[in-house]
């Protein structure tokens, strides 16, 4: 897996999830913004899906993140967080007392509730991966609070 483009894309795509739900969040009209914010989502959802592929195919292939060293499994780390994110903009998406996204259409809704399942199920894959790496390495992995710590941070 090629690690810095993994991470970059990574944190692309939270910049986009928070571009999205600030843009819920401040309500503008739904005729100006609602196909942009949809456009987004099915964006984020589809680069997610290559994400996941691209780990599985790692997998299979013999090049599991424990070969590919601490940073792949903080890449992982970084993608569930990145996943759960995305499934909890969804999740508010659908909220009834979101009055941005209650101007979606029907269909728009039940699109939300198919993208939110997949992201859950996906999820679930990161975090597999990221524990069954963890799992198999010799010593303890350093958080990135820890060594914000560890070199002087707060």
């Amino acid at each position: 897996m090629n690690t810095a483009g993994f991470e970059d894309t990574v944190f692309l795509l939270n910049i986009r999830i928070r571009m999205v739900r600030d843009t819920m969040r401040l309500n503008p009209p739904g005729e100006l913004f609602m196909e942009r914010c949809l456009n987004d989502i099915a964006f984020i959802d589809n680069v997610l899906s290559l994400l996941v592929q691209q780990i599985t195919q790692d997998d299979e292939s013999g090049a599991g993140e424990a070969d590919v060293g601490n940073t792949a499994i903080g890449a992982v780390d970084y993608a569930a967080d990145t996943e759960w994110q995305f499934s909890q903009l969804l999740t508010e998406f659908l909220l009834e007392s979101n009055a941005f996204s209650a101007k979606a259409s029907p269909q728009s809704r039940e699109k939300i509730v198919s993208l939110r399942d997949e992201s859950n199920g996906r999820r679930k894959i990161f975090e597999k991966f990221s524990t069954s790496s963890q799992a198999d390495l010799a010593e303890p992995v350093v958080s990135p609070t820890e060594l914000s710590i560890l070199f002087g941070g707060t």
